[in-house]
């Protein structure tokens, strides 16, 4: 199985790629692609830039999208919703190809150091990308970040531990059959 993960910001200390990146390397025996937003960053969407012609950076994006079995996206919530970094990747994936997840499937995760850890993009996520084909999978929210992982043992609560490790049972045993 090849696992594509990344957090949605651009914050070179994100949370959420840390989130996302744990749990891909859940799967000990995926290949995984582990990336960086800011690998990704190009001129914000309009159409007349896309008359100009698609970013070399969206065409690459979307190859590793192609390729991925499994994609793993943790969401930064920026008042309410995607992180403007996230947004316009989507924006120029979007009209890359309009089906722009072509049934991929997917794991969605947030994360916050709030008591929602979250949940607002979360759920407009859930709502979202399966209009663009994203067979979603599972998702998960991990309230209270910095009081529930830490960087050398990932999630500390074993209630929110016990959470992601039946997320990651529930996907093996989906792709095992």
């Amino acid at each position: 199985m090849k696992i594509l993960a990344f957090g949605a910001s651009n914050s070179r200390n994100s949370i959420n790629k840390k989130l996302a990146h744990y749990t891909a390397q859940l799967f000990y025996d995926a290949s995984l692609d582990l990336i960086d937003l800011n690998d990704f960053e190009c001129n914000i969407y309009s159409p007349e830039r896309q008359i100009e012609g698609f970013p070399d950076q969206i065409k690459v994006f979307m190859d590793k999208i192609e390729k991925a079995d499994l994609i793993i996206i943790s969401f930064a919530e920026y008042n309410g919703s995607y992180t403007t970094a996230f947004k316009n990747i989507f924006d120029w994936c979007s009209t890359y190809r309009g089906k722009t997840f072509e049934n991929k499937n997917f794991i969605l995760l947030s994360t916050s150091n709030g008591a929602r850890g979250g949940e607002g993009v979360l759920q407009t996520a859930l709502d979202r990308f399966p209009r663009h084909g994203a067979q979603i999978l599972t998702y998960y929210s991990l309230p209270f970040f910095n009081e529930n992982y830490n960087e050398n043992e990932g999630i500390t609560n074993e209630e929110f531990k016990n959470k992601i490790s039946l997320v990651k049972e529930i996907i093996s045993s989906q792709f095992s059959h």
